[in-house]
């Protein structure tokens, strides 16, 4: 099976991008900047150019493809607007899947989002879901709420660097997930009859709010954490004020997803159906203790190498 990935160069792209090439398929990458993308064709993907802001760049791209993945999304540093990528462009891709006969398409969309509708980037991810749904694609639809790897600029970083943290007054727990725990749902996917036009949550193992982060981070650094609390209505005035202007409207988009963990029900959901269809076990699951513990063991062993090698040279 020949794949074609979008979004292949971000944090859960690059994942799903190294897994389906361990496991044997043919995989094709759609980059805008193929020298930024170059170590994943080291990694034996074929790097075809793109952009979905262009959707002339699409047709071309899907010849001898079997399935897609969309796992891509704008960043706060493109110099356009979010709607022409996560809106036009996702709909100029799905009419042109349908045209070339792709036999699968999975996009990734966020839990909960309809109580969020609100938010511009949910409200957008919405919109793509009832267009493919629509489609007749074979599609198959997967909810996220948070990564882990999301987690360590968050906290892991600030408290190792003795920096603040900032987190909102928030009262929503999150089950976050490993983005290769999600590479490994998605490629099992691809060969599971009954994933077919349905939409699945896809979280990790165990809830988490911030302060229980924190408390995490900071029995396995060995350090304090600083933490700042931000309210509410900071949030909101910060949303308002940067979406006033049009350089900062993608800068607005990201903090209303901070509002999400303030006013939104829990980011949790049963997965007890998704494992049975794809036949794995929960206990193969990454968990955030086993995954922090990792990357606290190799920072804090580099420190120690580092101190050592300092002393020597003393």
């Amino acid at each position: 099976m020949s794949l074609l990935i979008f979004g292949s160069t971000g944090t859960l792209g690059r994942q799903i991008t190294r897994r389906a090439i361990d496991e044997g398929y043919i995989v094709k990458c759609f980059v805008r900047n193929l020298r930024k993308a170059y170590f994943l064709k080291e990694w034996g993907a074929e790097l075809i150019y793109g952009d979905l802001s262009l959707p002339e760049t699409i047709p071309l791209c899907l010849r001898d493809i079997s399935a897609i993945i969309d796992a891509s999304t704008s960043r706060p540093s493109d110099p356009y607007d979010a709607e022409c990528v996560d809106l036009d462009g996702k709909i100029a891709l799905i009419e042109a899947a349908k045209i070339a006969g792709i036999k699968k398409f999975i996009f990734f969309s966020v839990l909960n989002g309809t109580y969020h509708s609100h938010v511009p980037l949910i409200s957008l991810k919405l919109k793509i879901e009832d267009y493919l749904i629509q489609s007749n694609l074979n599609y198959t639809i997967f909810c996220l709420g948070g990564f882990f790897q999301g987690l360590i600029g968050q906290y892991a970083i600030p408290i190792l660097e003795k920096q603040p943290i900032w987190t909102a007054n928030e009262t929503s727990r999150v089950n976050y997930i490993d983005t290769q725990d999600v590479a490994k749902f998605t490629l099992r996917s691809l060969s599971v009859a009954d994933t077919t036009k349905r939409r699945f949550p896809l979280v990790g193992v165990k809830s988490w709010n911030s302060q229980e982060i924190v408390e995490l981070c900071e029995r396995l650094s060995g350090q304090p954490a600083f933490v700042n609390k931000v309210p509410l209505q900071i949030l909101q005035f910060l949303r308002a004020l940067t979406g006033f202007f049009e350089w900062g409207k993608n800068i607005s988009d990201r903090l209303s997803f901070a509002e999400v963990l303030v006013t939104g029900p829990d980011m949790t959901a049963d997965m007890s159906e998704v494992y049975r269809i794809l036949s794995l076990d929960p206990s193969d699951t990454s968990t955030l203790e086993r995954y922090f513990q990792d990357y606290f063991g190799r920072i804090l062993k580099r420190l120690k190498e580092l101190n050592d090698e300092k002393e020597k040279t003393l």
